[in-house]
């Protein structure tokens, strides 16, 4: 009698469970049969890297709209983006999924998962990445010290050099004089420096990192080979940087750390580290990407083109004023995001409707910008293909740029986005002013987009280059 109670118990249960899958307005949406079911086959793709591959085949098979699981469904309309990302003005509430974000077990801005507390945090720090404050001159002048030492470098190579390693190197210099001067680093002419650049970018802890997401109640039981590794030297470097007594003026820890800050002193770390965790991968992995475009035999002739941008403007040309500089860059983000993956948000209370289909609330959105800037191929003919024009042309630029989702959009999208395409154009300009770049004849490793937490980046994490001087005239 009472096995029988529990197979009556258990097919309630089981009638129940597929009573409410089946009636939940989620299954009017497209998408694979067992979507409808389990989120299991997203978890497989997400804990071996292909997450971002398997939404992207999704929607070319299902459309702009399609479920990934039973409470998850992914978009890539302008619509979708703006509802979720930019409606009441931050967007809908961050999933649990940013708690991976944490800086010694302490909430940043990009880990806050309420908006309004978002909101708060961002307005200690919007006016240090605002373009004003990035433009001044001790800012611009401590970025193109670095670019011209990068170019030193390359010219002191005979034969091929790894950009990948280089270009690490740049952005952590970069960000960390921008938050930390006078104390920022010097990793591509120091040595210790060198090495907290290696701590931080080559790692590989996305399954590990996942475990402790979706299993947050075992993260303690879990055997030391499942936990992610420490990054102790930047821990130590952050932690001193914070505590600075005489910062410069307008540098970010003198307005985080200032007189009557709410926040503490490892509040202030903890931002500061994530900010040069961000600051070194979108940065450093973005450029790569792009050297690696213009050195192929192929695009010979973009590289050629901007070389005469470069050539016919002085030196002292504003940034802004260098269109196809911009147009590179911005193309090479739309094929090569990188963070190219969802950003899940929870819909609100009541729910909402996106994109024409109801969304019960607390069920999880997002966009990808991978796929954004492939789906639509009237506003972007041949996703595929690498090509700068696009953005030069006057016909659909409202379109591009409305979908362009490199930094996100909305109060949560990218607050370094100024910063880090100032640090791009400065170290363009100074590379491709003197220099033309090829791919290495030994350059053998995959390029591939290699997927991570949320960024991606060079599968094989080497870019092998050859460059050689140009004569101007």
């Amino acid at each position: 009698m009472k096995m029988w109670s529990i197979w009556l118990v258990g097919a309630l249960l089981a009638s129940l469970y597929l009573y409410r899958r089946t009636t939940s307005p989620l299954t009017k949406i497209p998408g694979p049969w067992y979507t409808k079911f389990t989120g299991l086959c997203l978890k497989y793709h997400e804990f071996t890297a292909g997450r971002r591959l398997f939404i992207h085949q999704l929607h070319k098979k299902y459309g702009p709209v399609v479920r990934l699981s039973p409470d998850e469904v992914s978009f890539t309309s302008l619509e979708a983006i703006r509802e979720i990302y930019a409606s009441g003005g931050s967007g809908y509430d961050k999933t649990e999924y940013y708690d991976l974000f944490r800086q010694y077990g302490i909430k940043t801005m990009f880990s806050t998962l309420d908006k309004q507390a978002h909101s708060h945090r961002k307005r200690e720090l919007a006016d240090r990445y605002a373009m004003t404050n990035i433009l001044r001159e001790p800012h611009v002048s401590a970025i193109k010290e670095r670019a011209q030492v990068f170019v030193q470098k390359c010219h002191e190579f005979k034969g091929s050099i790894d950009v990948y390693s280089l270009l690490h190197c740049y952005a952590l210099d970069g960000v960390t004089n921008f938050m930390f001067s006078p104390g920022g680093l010097r990793s591509l002419d120091n040595a210790r420096d060198f090495d907290m650049m290696e701590e931080l970018t080559y790692h590989q802890s996305l399954q590990k990192n996942l475990l402790h997401y979706y299993l947050p109640t075992c993260a303690s039981y879990f055997p030391s080979w499942l936990i992610p590794r420490p990054s102790p030297m930047t821990n130590v470097y952050a932690i001193k940087m914070a505590a600075q007594k005489t910062p410069d003026e307008y540098s970010l820890v003198a307005r985080l750390a200032k007189k009557g800050s709410p926040l503490s002193h490892m509040e202030v770390a903890a931002e500061c580290k994530d900010h040069l965790a961000a600051g070194i991968d979108t940065t450093g992995d973005g450029l790569c990407f792009l050297m690696w475009e213009l050195s192929k035999p192929e695009h010979s002739q973009i590289q050629d083109r901007l070389y005469e941008e470069l050539r016919l403007t002085s030196t002292d040309t504003p940034l802004d004023n260098l269109p196809y500089l911009e147009a590179v860059i911005k193309e090479a983000l739309r094929c090569t995001p990188p963070i190219p993956m969802s950003f899940p948000r929870y819909v609100p209370s009541g729910g909402r409707t996106i994109a024409g289909y109801f969304m019960p609330e607390s069920t999880i959105v997002s966009c990808q910008p991978y796929t954004v800037h492939r789906f639509d191929e009237e506003v972007f003919p041949e996703p595929d293909r690498f090509n700068p024009d696009r953005w030069l042309e006057e016909k659909g630029a409202n379109d591009r740029n409305r979908l362009f989702f490199a930094f996100g959009t909305g109060g949560r999208g990218c607050t370094g986005r100024n910063l880090a395409m100032v640090e791009m154009k400065v170290l363009l300009r100074e590379v491709y002013s003197h220099l033309q770049s090829s791919l290495a004849p030994d350059m053998a490793a995959c390029m591939d987009l290699d997927d991570q937490i949320i960024s991606a980046r060079p599968k094989d994490q080497m870019c092998k280059l050859v460059f050689e001087s140009r004569s101007r005239v």
